[in-house]
């Protein structure tokens, strides 16, 4: 790729008209200027080990990309643009060279690339946020009358930078290694997009009232409270968190058997903190694409559904994973064929079967979009 040459010299800017740069979502200043309070500069170069040196028509230029290319992947990460102000570093212009690179090689298309920038930029952007709001606000606190934050600030994160980015990369490369062998272990090709996986969404019931009656701290706290609890019970029975939405959460689970258990977690732990409102989950099964670190499909539409309708303290599932479940012989398909199972087994001097879940057909009632939808009410057997 190369960048446009149109205008000689190295501080020439590109062409004025911008218009053509695709901003989707929301319209773009393109006089956006970047910061110039002195600390946070100070702060930028410390963070980013580098001085601002180049506009963006420089940077592509010394990248070798595009103009047009380097204000894709500078959007696509999230940053606004800043017209012709010389704001970007020498990681910036590396940056571009390395995704320009991997797609001159043919190791990524274009839109691929965007892609990456996306999703990378999304998912750090939140992490940025939480560190920011939640960590090094509290940290940053004067420990001292008369000293001020600007103080303490700098050498806090001077002396935190090295150590959270090498977590940063372990943490990483954890999820990459684990992601990585999921999609190897798919059964096809076509499993590595469209999967089968089990989807569960686990909603707080009143959480609109709540918001009205609570105080904007205690309902921030009674938030994380709930987004933390959820994701360690989804971590530590298997499943995977796909995202958090305040009163709500999205996992999914390769078997039926994993996304059951998580959902009763869910509602039992949920049911013994008395500063919880109650909660109602439901589940579906069946195909589901991935993207971007999300699911979409028709079974996460299904399994949204099933939780606007469930009771609250319940776990409402769709016929599909119900069947899975029998299929498995984790749970029976009727109660009446576990109780004669029970007595033959007695009568032949055998063990009965065990079952760790059972399931209670509910009356079929229209689901909005899905049409008609017969769900199962799924709970715990002791025996």
């Amino acid at each position: 790729m190369t960048v446009d040459d149109s205008t000689s010299g190295e501080d020439a800017p590109p062409p004025s008209d911008t218009s053509g740069y695709p901003t989707p979502h929301h319209v773009v200043d393109h006089t956006a200027e970047p910061t110039d309070d002195p600390l946070a500069i100070r702060l930028e170069q410390l963070i980013l080990g580098a001085e601002r040196r180049y506009t963006p028509f420089q940077a592509a230029r010394t990248a070798g990309v595009s103009v047009d290319l380097g204000s894709r992947f500078w959007r696509a990460m999230g940053f606004a643009d800043i017209g012709q102000a010389k704001a970007l570093t020498e990681a910036d212009v590396l940056a571009l060279r390395r995704l320009a690179g991997l797609v001159e090689a043919g190791l990524l298309s274009e839109p691929m690339a965007i892609q990456v920038a996306r999703s990378t930029g999304q998912t750090t952007a939140r992490l940025a946020e939480w560190q920011i709001d939640s960590f090094l606000a509290g940290l940053t606190e004067p420990p001292e009358p008369g000293m001020t934050r600007t103080e303490v600030t700098y050498p806090l994160i001077q002396l935190l930078l090295p150590e959270l980015e090498e977590f940063l990369v372990y943490v990483w490369r954890r999820q990459l290694a684990a992601a990585t062998g999921r999609v190897v272990q798919a059964a096809d090709d076509e499993e590595m997009v469209d999967r089968r996986l089990a989807v569960g969404f686990a909603d707080l019931v009143g959480f609109t009232r709540l918001t009205r009656r609570l105080e904007e701290e205690e309902l921030g706290e009674l938030v994380e409270a709930f987004e933390t609890t959820s994701a360690d019970l989804v971590a530590a029975h298997g499943g995977r968190l796909i995202k958090t939405l305040g009163d709500e959460v999205l996992y999914a689970a390769d078997d039926a058997g994993t996304a059951a258990e998580i959902a009763l977690r869910l509602i039992e732990t949920m049911a013994h903190d008395e500063t919880m409102p109650a909660l109602r989950v439901g589940i579906a099964f069946g195909t589901v694409t991935t993207r971007m670190g999300d699911v979409f499909g028709t079974t996460v539409n299904l399994a949204s559904r099933l939780t606007s309708i469930a009771p609250k303290d319940t776990v409402l599932v769709d016929g599909a994973l119900a069947e899975e479940l029998i299929r498995t012989g984790e749970a029976p398909a009727s109660e009446t064929q576990a109780a004669e199972a029970a007595v033959r087994a007695g009568k032949e001097g055998g063990t009965p079967p065990s079952y760790r879940f059972g399931l209670q057909p509910m009356w079929q009632r229209p689901v909005r979009g899905l049409g008609v939808v017969e769900p199962w009410l799924l709970g715990r057997r002791t025996t």
